[in-house]
């Protein structure tokens, strides 16, 4: 059975050099995530899976962020374009555990 959750979240854009942008995985949501693939975590604890925001659907990983203690999930340019999002934008994101661990 598929775990699936639905939120809605500002696009933020990383401080550094990089430009990445980013949604935060609500906390209760992060906190589930977190304890069903505790062990299974692949490198810097990513978590994969698969998200859909608009008619944008992909493939991707989440990532701990140790100073809020929620999942963020990389909002690719692509998807930003296609969806019409920028910085402090709400995107409404349909998010699916890839490799569910029950």
């Amino acid at each position: 059975m598929p775990i699936d959750f639905d939120f809605e979240s500002a696009l933020f854009e990383w401080s550094g050099n990089a430009a990445w942008h980013f949604v935060a995985v609500p906390e209760p949501m992060s906190d589930e995530i977190a304890a069903r693939m505790e062990g299974f975590t692949r490198g810097f604890g990513s978590v994969r899976v698969q998200v859909r925001i608009g008619g944008s659907e992909w493939a991707t990983s989440v990532f701990p962020d140790s100073k809020t203690g929620c999942y963020l999930l990389p909002v690719k340019k692509a998807v930003r374009l296609a969806e019409g999002l920028t910085a402090g934008s709400t995107a409404r994101v349909h998010l699916e555990l890839a490799e569910v661990r029950t």
